[in-house]
């Protein structure tokens, strides 16, 4: 096995393995990619069970053959490469040699054999989704994915569509951030999924798939997994198998108080407050009275801050809790200059929505802030 291939296109291609290879395994063979050299292209293939990525690129071919060597070893020495061809060749006992100008490298590798097998796309349908749509769904909903193992169909983002409407939502059980778009191509009026539920970590690779110039993104849904394709690159996913829980429950039905509020003032504002927050401690009492609302946080460990904002409201003031990071979490992913804040007091959820875009919501349920 020899070859030779651009380093940036080598480095890139590495790199983008670095997200799905196991840092700590019992199974060595997952901390390593697969480099598979046959006719005139170079593929780089890596898997830890869930989510696996095959990519192509151009290369000049010596001689076929193919090996797995250590990921993050690989990329490290690519790195500190500055410019040129890279020549690498497999060498008796499955080391590797990996020469450029005078830079010389000889690592161990593990035969090839001992990979796991990547279940391919063959047959797989597929429809096309803007690049700019998926992306920025993925980054309104990635926030609120939950950590909570205990609840694993949690641990991802529920994605479906229908008539050519996609719909992503992400809950951890104390807020839940949904947003609709079109997908826009006409293609997708024909597609269908039900309801799959992608795992955070998919989701995250499916996001740094479509940075640089992409127009579009491929996506296909079977049997458990999803199928993702970017030009020469295709990342499959095993889909979280359970039951995603019935979010259009906790959409209230009734009309709260709603404030309309300058994007950017009410952000400082909470950032401000969450100069406050600690492990043990991250809320922020909300007051309203006339024309303005107070913000305010109080922690015995760290100290007070307080902060008003002018805001057009007349009525009755009330006051209420809520997390000061799970607040700056739905407001910071929102483009536009105003955003709605419709607040139930205590007893019920808030809403935060961008002024003049119907696309996007997230809930926010309160919390019981302790007394001063």
């Amino acid at each position: 096995m020899k070859f030779s291939v651009d380093r940036n296109v080598f480095l890139e291609g590495v790199q983008k393995t670095l997200g799905i290879v196991e840092r700590k395994t019992t199974i060595p063979i997952l901390s390593n990619i697969l480099i598979e050299a046959e006719g005139q292209n170079l593929r780089i293939v890596a898997t830890d069970r869930e989510i696996g990525l095959i990519a192509d690129y151009e290369a000049t071919i010596e001689s076929p053959g193919k090996i797995t060597v250590a990921a993050r070893k690989l990329f490290e020495m690519i790195r500190e490469i500055e410019a040129g061809d890279i020549l690498f060749q497999k060498l008796e006992n499955n080391w590797v040699h990996i020469t450029c100008d005078k830079v010389n490298y000889r690592i161990p590798g593990i035969p090839a054999d001992e990979f796991p097998e990547i279940v391919v796309d063959e047959g797989q349908t597929y429809f096309s989704v803007k690049t700019e749509i998926l992306r920025e769904m993925i980054g309104k909903t990635f926030y609120a994915i939950s950590n909570d193992e205990m609840r694993p169909s949690l641990n991802g983002v529920y994605f479906s569509t229908e008539k050519g409407r996609l719909e992503m939502v992400a809950t951890d059980g104390h807020r839940l951030s949904l947003i609709a778009m079109d997908a826009g191509d006409a293609a997708v009026d024909t597609v269908t999924v039900g309801g799959a539920i992608i795992p955070r970590k998919g989701v995250g690779e499916i996001r740094k798939l479509m940075e640089g110039e992409h127009e579009s993104v491929n996506l296909g849904f079977s049997e458990g997994r999803c199928y993702v394709r970017v030009d020469g690159t295709l990342l499959r996913i095993n889909l979280i198998d359970a039951d995603y829980p019935d979010f259009r429950k906790v959409v209230p039905k009734d009309e709260g108080i709603e404030v309309l509020l300058d994007r950017k003032k009410l952000l400082h504002a909470l950032r401000r407050m969450s100069v406050m927050s600690n492990e043990r401690f991250s809320g922020v009492k909300i007051e309203l009275t006339t024309d303005k609302m107070i913000l305010s946080s109080i922690n015995p460990d760290v100290g007070e801050a307080k902060d008003e904002i002018e805001v057009s409201f007349d009525g009755e003031g009330f006051e209420v809790g809520y997390s000061v990071r799970y607040l700056i979490d739905a407001i910071d992913v929102i483009a536009e200059d105003s955003v709605s804040f419709e607040m139930r007091g205590s007893d019920g959820p808030g809403i935060i929505r961008p002024v003049g875009n119907e696309t996007y919501m997230c809930i926010v349920m309160p919390i019981k802030l302790r007394e001063e």
